[in-house]
């Protein structure tokens, strides 16, 4: 009984051993299919050559990408799928790209933006290279979007029609709508990615005074901004909201208020919240108006002792004092007021109310309206703090020079506010600056040397001919 016991012990530990071997080679290839590769996160920030898993397979990113999911961006998109996961798939790398700080958060003391706009009529794709763009800018804002386009995620319809932008490859001409093929859509998104990859941040300016004059504001779209702006690479979304219909009644800071004050509330908090919900790592700036902040009752900026009869005096005085929170920085339209606006006292009067950075604005010349000439440097003697909101209705042209404005921020600012030029190619769209004036490499090749700002200020934009 006892050497059967041990007979059948034996026998029974063999069968055992024999049907584990035999299951053996299927239990290795159920684990060979296994993805190894780092899961997909909607968050995260991937550059090309890039390799996650998703749905069971492996897919590799072609450029630049967040929040696009796997599957779903077509033969054109970003994923290309490698097939289901197999030992054979290459490592993953990290993304090429940080992750953009977070919405709200504003930049380091001492971390100081250069803010361009690229106007993108009369200019084509192929202009936004880091050749044309100095090294020195910081952030680029493509001007203009349509509040209330239909864009959606994938689709990478950048022409005029649909998203606003003139372009050359996508502009509306009398023959018709020209459309981006594949190839411009994937060579636009290429190089905001190589800017970005230099330290130039693409943000897309949502209205400007075309786009402002109508219906477009109330048909402001959040959620199809942010599809744009994550399908573009963008960093973020500026809204120069130009609506010329909102009145304000000079009332102190508790009872002022504008007759649009609720429309600009709407559009930065939908596009807040849309952000948010959406984890998108976009940031938000606003182009704040030269007199935005004015007429306020029992402020320094009340109507006398600042430039009288703006009718845009206070129009963004409430949203940035009551949603400033949700800004994470504003680029300070200080032109376009005439000789009798002073720059130095509309920065004041944004300061007075908002935390966070604000970019000091340039136009150069001639300006859209006003008549006002920005020149490179001060006259001899003019002190950069002299005859400020004093009262007397002075004319501001002394001051409205390059050279005093950044003496200006440099000492009286904040260490992290900056500078905001208007625009880029400006001689290709428009005319050239004056003679003797400041043009868009002296001023920029000034702030960068003086200021100063991180890069190279020996770069300088070429003159571009006219397409």
């Amino acid at each position: 009984m006892t050497r059967l016991s041990r007979t059948m012990r034996g026998w029974i530990l063999g069968f055992i051993a024999v049907l584990v071997l035999s299951l053996f080679p299927v239990y290795k290839v159920q684990a060979a299919e296994v993805c190894t590769e780092t899961a997909w996160s909607s968050s995260a920030v991937y550059g090309g050559g890039n390799i996650v898993s998703y749905n069971g397979h492996a897919w590799k990113a072609k450029w630049w990408t967040q929040g696009e999911v796997p599957g779903t961006t077509g033969q054109w998109g970003v994923w290309e799928d490698l097939g289901d996961c197999t030992p054979g798939t290459p490592p993953v790398d990290p993304p090429v790209d940080p992750p953009v700080d977070p919405p709200v958060d504003p930049p380091l003391p001492g971390d100081r933006m250069y803010v361009a706009y690229a106007s993108s009529w009369n200019t084509s794709i192929y202009d936004l290279t880091t050749a044309n763009i100095p090294n020195y800018i910081t952030h680029l804002n493509l001007a203009f979007v349509r509040p209330d386009t239909t864009y959606t995620q994938g689709s990478y319809a950048f022409d005029q029609a649909v998203a606003g932008l003139e372009f050359v490859e996508g502009a509306t001409t009398p023959n018709g709508q020209r459309k981006f093929t594949a190839q411009q859509s994937q060579d636009l998104r290429n190089n905001i990615a190589s800017l970005r990859a230099r330290g130039t941040k693409a943000f897309l300016s949502v209205g400007g005074w075309s786009y402002s004059q109508g219906s477009q504001w109330s048909g402001f779209n959040a959620k199809n901004i942010v599809d744009l702006a994550l399908d573009l690479g963008a960093a973020g979304v500026d809204i120069d909201w130009e609506s010329s219909g909102s009145s304000c009644n000079k009332g102190t800071a508790a009872q002022f208020s504008c007759t649009k004050d609720g429309e600009i509330a709407g559009i930065i908090t939908s596009l807040y919240n849309e952000i948010h919900a959406r984890n998108a790592n976009l940031q938000i700036s606003i182009a704040g108006w030269s007199t935005g902040a004015y007429y306020v009752k029992g402020t320094p900026f009340e109507e006398g002792k600042v430039q009288w009869g703006s009718p845009f005096g206070g129009t963004m005085y409430r949203v940035v004092k009551d949603h400033g929170s949700k800004i994470n920085f504003i680029n300070l339209m200080s032109y376009d007021g005439g000789i009798y606006y002073d720059p130095r006292e509309g920065y004041e009067s944004y300061k007075a109310i908002y935390n966070g950075p604000i970019n000091m604005g340039m136009q150069i010349a001639p300006e859209g309206s006003g008549g006002a000439v920005l020149q490179l440097n001060a006259a001899p003697g003019t002190v950069y703090d002299a005859d400020m909101m004093n009262g007397q209705n002075n004319i501001a042209t002394p001051y409205y020079n390059v050279e005093t404005m950044v003496n200006y921020i440099k000492n009286k600012g904040r260490a992290n506010d900056g500078f905001m030029l208007w625009q880029l190619w400006k001689q290709r769209v428009h005319q050239p600056a004056p003679s003797g004036a400041a043009n868009e490499n002296s001023a920029g090749q000034y702030v960068c040397r003086n200021l100063p700002l991180p890069g190279d200020c020996n770069q300088t934009i070429p003159s571009l001919p006219k397409l």
